[in-house]
């Protein structure tokens, strides 16, 4: 069985030991560095004077056919390959991580990373939904 297809198995089976409607599980793929080289052209004014590391980790990058998919082992998961072109990112995790995903932004995550866009299209789908949920009025409360 293929990663995506282990990962969406056991979402299903969550789905479906929670029974609830709204609960939606996500599984990242691999992990979330992973989601960080849809753009990862975004990280180079995170890091001053590590263009030729970001080039590194954009062939990366373009041997996959998705993001989602970079990871081949411990020493080859998408947070190894940004430490070892970039060894300050290590220290940077919680920091860098979260700037780089806003600057790369939600339109390029959801355009590279198929299986993160369909969770996203399913959170969408429940807010559309709330917002079509008749609620009670409780003003004169």
């Amino acid at each position: 069985m293929q990663p995506r297809q282990r990962v969406e198995s056991l979402e299903s089976a969550f789905q479906e030991d929670i029974g609830d409607r709204w609960f939606i599980p996500y599984i990242q793929l691999h992990e979330y560095e992973a989601l960080l080289f849809s753009g990862i052209q975004c990280s180079a004014s995170l890091f001053e004077n590590r263009q030729s590391q970001i080039e590194i980790l954009s062939k990366i990058n373009a041997q996959f056919e998705s993001p989602e998919l970079i990871n081949d082992g411990p020493q080859t998961a998408p947070s190894k390959r940004i430490i070892r072109c970039i060894p300050e990112y290590k220290n940077l995790k919680t920091t860098v991580g979260p700037l780089a995903a806003e600057y790369i932004g939600l339109i390029t995550l959801r355009s590279r990373c198929s299986h993160f866009h369909e969770w996203v299209k399913q959170l969408e789908a429940l807010g559309s939904a709330l917002d079509a949920t008749p609620r009670e009025d409780h003003s004169g409360d």
